[in-house]
């Protein structure tokens, strides 16, 4: 659900192993840089697979991005899965297309 007024932004995420897939779907996940005022590295990133599936895990994304919230859960960022990204750098862990 979107937050009302929220608006969109230029983030920059990363993909990553998180410790416990527990809850997640997939092994590789996306979420955002550290020292982002607003995006702490904590929040689960919604966005195209081709992040987390096509590219190393460690490979950082510039992706246009707003927070939102579930329902009674915990907030999130989301990114339509159509829209362009760009490859900061590349990262160097292995590509996992689970």
């Amino acid at each position: 659900m979107a937050i009302k007024g929220e608006k969109y932004h230029l983030i920059e995420v990363e993909s990553y192993l998180p410790k416990s897939t527990s809850g997640l779907h997939g092994k590789v996940h996306i979420r955002p840089v550290a020292g982002q005022a607003g995006f702490p590295p904590d929040l689960h990133v919604q966005c195209s697979k081709e992040l987390s599936k096509e590219y190393p895990v460690g490979t950082r994304f510039l992706i246009k991005g707003k927070l939102n919230d579930l329902q009674g859960g915990g907030k999130f960022i989301y990114s339509s899965y159509q829209w362009t990204y760009e490859v900061i750098n590349l990262g160097n862990g292995p590509i996992i297309k689970d």
